[in-house]
């Protein structure tokens, strides 16, 4: 666990739930597992805050723990869960792409909350959505329900692990924590539920429909409902499906990129002849990128998509982009010779990339620096004289990809730190802004002439205005950088993955 990784989870921790569980989290990131009264007293903080962290934490999936063979049951951090939470809005936005608006509530709701019933998730999503349609017209539950279960069917969503149900009879104390289970056939199976009703809008008073004060409700009111029907079925975002998803469509772009006039030739619908069909797959699979394989002739032939060289091509290819972004495009240059010869010596790279040798050595020690290509010695002797050496660049894919991955991180981490900092210097405006639209939308509401909204709007002045606007523009601004460094970190996570599987 790097630092970079570390200081980007506790700004993320920090950002969705606070002081307190930023600091129990990076505790145990830092430290391991650890049993509850040793983080208390680690951090400084009570045991009852400790406990309430822990439960934040477990619900969204960000702690585990385990039972020790003496009863003592450790906790322990998720780095990796943790960074994901920068990729929420991505997995969001997907959701409403393949889904549309409910299936991005859906997914919305089950990430802000962990872990939630069905039950729950379609009640709360029918009330989001009746509240955004027109007067008189509300969301059935049946309807949500339906995009739930397509969610399901499609593993974008799946059941959380349960604790199975024990004898009355079995004697003994119970375990110190609950062992949770879970079959992989019962990971995907939709409770049968009959959920009738629409949803609900909100009201601006403090009355119910009943026009009985909130104040005066009994709190024991639910008491008397019928018990909820999927009471203990909990269900939670599958984010590996999402990646899987991502990685996919990163191929297909990759593909559609390089072979743009084919695919723009293609008949509408793809309804190919077997004649045609034969002709692109032949020529996808004689590319040089080997993204599709063929082995065999029998029958046509079996085509498989090569996930792993596909992955190596795409984090190849986004190093060859930073090199020369960074360095230039006779780096690049350089770069990709380097790449496509895999060792070459100085006099090598000045003669085929053509560059002058003082040029090409500044180039090779400026991308040396960076660890973007290294550099192996082949002695001729034992004694590693240097005028008996050769000394050859290479391109180590790997390591190149893990170092960029690090600052990466460290690239988000500034970007949320900026972002931070920007809200922090316009605090008052922005509360300033709220009070304002709050009044206007509270006047709006009981009728309010024009000239009385214009007269609100104008405590806002013009320099005030455009001072809003530019922090908005340059918020905007950071939101999109980090979803474009996240969509990197992803490529070169999974081609990581990817490599450290098949050593």
């Amino acid at each position: 666990m790097t630092q970079a990784e570390i200081k980007l989870c506790s700004l993320l921790l920090q950002e969705h739930f606070g002081e307190i569980v930023e600091k129990i989290g990076v505790h145990l990131i830092r430290t391991g597992s650890q049993p509850l009264r040793v983080i208390a007293h680690d951090t400084g903080t009570s045991l009852d805050q400790v406990k309430k962290a822990l439960c934040v934490l477990i619900q969204h999936n960000l702690v585990i723990y385990q039972v020790h063979k003496r009863g003592v049951v450790e906790y322990e951090a998720q780095c990796s869960r943790v960074l994901r939470m920068l990729r929420y809005p991505r997995y969001i936005y997907t959701a409403k792409t393949l889904y549309s608006d409910t299936g991005e509530l859906i997914v919305e709701e089950l990430l802000l909350n962990g872990k939630m019933t069905m039950s729950a998730v379609v009640k709360k999503v029918a009330d989001r959505l009746t509240e955004t349609m027109e007067d008189g017209k509300t969301m059935d539950y049946a309807e949500v329900s339906n995009t739930f279960v397509r969610l399901a069917d499609t593993h974008f969503v799946q059941r959380c692990p349960w604790v199975p149900a024990t004898e009355n009879s079995d004697p003994g104390p119970p375990p110190p924590a609950p062992i949770l289970v879970i079959s992989e056939k019962d990971m995907y199976l939709v409770p049968k539920l009959s959920l009738i009703g629409k949803g609900k809008r909100r009201r601006s008073s403090d009355e119910d429909a009943a026009g009985e004060p909130k104040a005066k409700r009994p709190k024991y009111s639910t008491d008397n409902k019928e018990p909820v029907p999927d009471d203990g079925i909990y269900w939670q975002a599958n984010l590996d499906r999402f990646h899987q998803h991502f990685r996919d469509q990163a191929i297909v772009s990759a593909v559609a990129n390089r072979m743009d006039q084919i695919f723009r030739s293609l008949p509408v619908g793809y309804n190919i002849s077997k004649q045609v069909l034969d002709q692109y797959l032949t020529l996808l699979a004689d590319d040089p990128l080997e993204f599709v394989g063929k082995s065999g002739d029998s029958g046509g032939g079996m085509y498989v998509i090569n996930l792993h060289k596909a992955l190596g091509s795409l984090a190849t290819a986004t190093l060859e982009s930073v090199v020369q972004e960074r360095f230039g495009s006779r780096c690049a240059r350089i770069f990709r010779l380097v790449l496509q010869k895999k060792h070459l010596e100085q006099k090598q790279v000045e003669d085929f990339a053509m560059i002058p040798a003082k040029e090409a050595k500044d180039m090779l020690y400026k991308m040396l620096s960076g660890n973007f290509i290294s550099l192996q010695e082949i002695p001729k002797t034992p004694d590693h004289a240097p005028s008996r050496t050769f000394y050859l660049y290479t391109v180590n894919i790997l390591s190149a990809a893990r170092m960029l991955l690090h600052r990466c991180y460290k690239s988000i981490a500034n970007l949320i730190e900026r972002r931070q900092f920007e809200t922090k210097e316009n605090k008052r405006l922005l509360e300033k802004s709220q009070r304002v639209e709050a009044i206007i939308a509270s006047m709006q509401a009981t009728g309010a002439e024009e000239v009385q909204l214009q007269e609100i709007e104008e405590m806002i002045t013009a320099p005030e205005r455009q001072q809003l606007e530019t922090l908005k523009r340059n918020v905007n601004k950071l939101d999109a950088s980090e979803i474009q460094v996240d969509e990197t970190i992803f490529l070169l996570e999974s081609y990581i993955e990817s490599t450290m599987k098949r050593q």
